[in-house]
């Protein structure tokens, strides 16, 4: 049944990877909370900047997958909006540009408030939001797109966050990406587990395809559990971070549980495994931001 034209955009923009997005901004207010004021102003705009940094890059992988004969038939995932023809491509296309346009327009207001670093962070966040899936060597086929997300997903998104709202840089902002990275790219080795026979056929070199199943199975495993093991030592070996680092160890039994899962599952279930992973991330970040806080 076809969704109608809400339905359609909303899909498109898949909101379930806006997690992604979200939790890293979180921990950086978290974080720069306990050295400064926060200046509401500057939080809601750098949560516009990196939301639509993230539906414009979705859009963008809806229509230039459609372009490239990425996403067929036997798609594994959920639907795209291009391919199943819900949405006219050009119109997808036009929509980036306009959710691109929002995202430079918090920039510009973020660079006036904390100088050029937020102008280099804006403008390779957007060339590489387009480059994922774009352009002569995009990202996502070249296998490299594990680091960048977990760069740009991670250490950028919680240390620009931080930086925004203290104008420096701290030890905990760059290890509180570090741990946030890797869950963000947890996600990517779920969707590229799933899709990996598929990316196969359509000469999309993850990492999953170029050194298979087991390779793929494996790096989901340590980077879900690796989080864990990093905010333990952060909290016992890094200076003024506090016992506030422990929170999200309350999620070691499900941690194990999507490990189990990584292993046990395969094909279309992977999108359960998919979701719950990035329900995770959101949860690991709200757990640790209340542990900075309380603590």
């Amino acid at each position: 049944m076809k969704p109608s034209a809400v339905e359609a955009w909303v899909a498109a923009s898949r909101p379930q990877t806006l997690t992604v997005a979200v939790a890293p901004v979180l921990l950086g207010a978290a974080l720069a909370a306990e050295v400064t004021r926060l200046q509401i102003p500057l939080l809601i705009a750098t949560l516009i900047g990196a939301i639509c940094i993230q539906i414009g890059t979705n859009l963008f992988n809806d229509y230039a997958d459609f372009k490239k004969g990425t996403d067929g038939a036997d798609r594994l995932g959920p639907a795209r909006a291009c391919a199943s023809g819900w949405l006219n491509p050009d119109h997808v296309l036009f929509s980036v540009w306009i959710v691109y346009a929002i995202a430079i327009a918090a920039g510009v207001y973020l660079v006036l408030a904390a100088g050029w670093p937020i102008l280099v962070i804006g403008i390779a966040s957007l060339i590489c939001g387009l480059a994922y899936t774009g352009g002569p060597w995009p990202l996502s086929y070249v296998g490299i797109a594990d680091l960048f997300v977990f760069v740009f997903f991670g250490l950028v998104a919680v240390g620009g966050t931080f930086f925004v709202l203290t104008g420096t840089l701290s030890t905990t902002a760059v290890l509180g990406g570090a741990v946030l990275g890797c869950l963000a790219t947890a996600v990517l080795a779920a969707n590229n587990l799933r899709d990996r026979k598929g990316d196969r056929q359509a000469g999309k070199k993850t990492l999953a395809v170029r050194y298979g199943e087991a390779f793929a199975r494996n790096e989901f495993a340590l980077l879900i559990t690796a989080p864990a093991l990093m905010v333990l030592l952060v909290a016992i070996f890094v200076p003024g971070a506090g016992p506030g680092w422990l929170a999200p160890l309350a999620l070691a039994p499900w941690l194990v549980q999507l490990t189990r899962d990584a292993f046990r599952l395969d094909g279309r279930d992977l999108n359960i495994l998919l979701k719950k992973t990035a329900v995770t991330e959101l949860a690991f970040s709200i757990l640790l931001c209340a542990g900075i806080i309380l603590t």
